[in-house]
């Protein structure tokens, strides 16, 4: 009696690429709806005659800047993991995340530095509760981001090169980019 040939191997089903796909939407619209609400509340303080930014409050525009420039270099490190996981090069795959890793880390410091000299109070009126709304946001999806680096690092250093896993990570932070180069826009340049 002969066995059966084996049958052939499934498609690959991508869920790695699907659910980040999905996250980075989730995303966009997170932070699409919260700069919308801003847009709506700056505009009616401002056709009621109120000024929208407090003038007692400056925004430290350099800061601002460093973190939308810093978002080039953490892409460049995402791809490159991926780059490092493509080729089986294990070391130049940890090395991407780690960078990725640090530099989303001090982004979330700059953030934490222009709260720190805005010296804003949350109770301070509608622009202080949108800023720290839409800021505040971003900043957990920054943690949230962090954290998606430092688990797919230790899968990394465990052994376990899964290219689909380090492009998923690159696509998170593709859209985070793309994000907060929206919100940068409208909460740093527009006020």
């Amino acid at each position: 009696m002969q066995a059966l040939p084996a049958a052939p191997a499934p498609e690959p089903r991508r869920q790695l690429l699907l659910g980040a796909s999905l996250a980075s939407a989730a995303i966009a619209m997170l932070m699409g709806g919260m700069l919308a609400v801003w847009a709506l509340q700056r505009t009616r303080a401002l056709d009621a005659g109120n000024s929208w930014l407090p003038s007692d409050v400056t925004i430290p525009e350099v800061p601002a800047n460093v973190m939308l420039i810093a978002f080039l270099p953490l892409c460049i490190f995402a791809q490159w993991a991926v780059w490092g996981g493509k080729h089986n090069d294990r070391g130049h795959a940890l090395l991407g995340l780690g960078l990725t890793g640090l530099v989303a880390l001090m982004i979330v410091n700059a953030q934490a530095f222009v709260y720190h000299e805005m010296g804003l109070v949350v109770a301070e009126g509608a622009y202080a509760g949108m800023f720290y709304a839409v800021t505040g946001t971003y900043v957990a999806l920054l943690l949230a981001g962090t954290l998606f680096t430092v688990v797919v690092a230790f899968r990394q250093f465990g052994g376990r090169t899964d290219h689909e896993l380090l492009v998923a990570h690159a696509l998170f932070w593709y859209a985070m980019t793309a994000a907060f180069a929206a919100l940068w826009y409208v909460v740093y340049v527009l006020k």
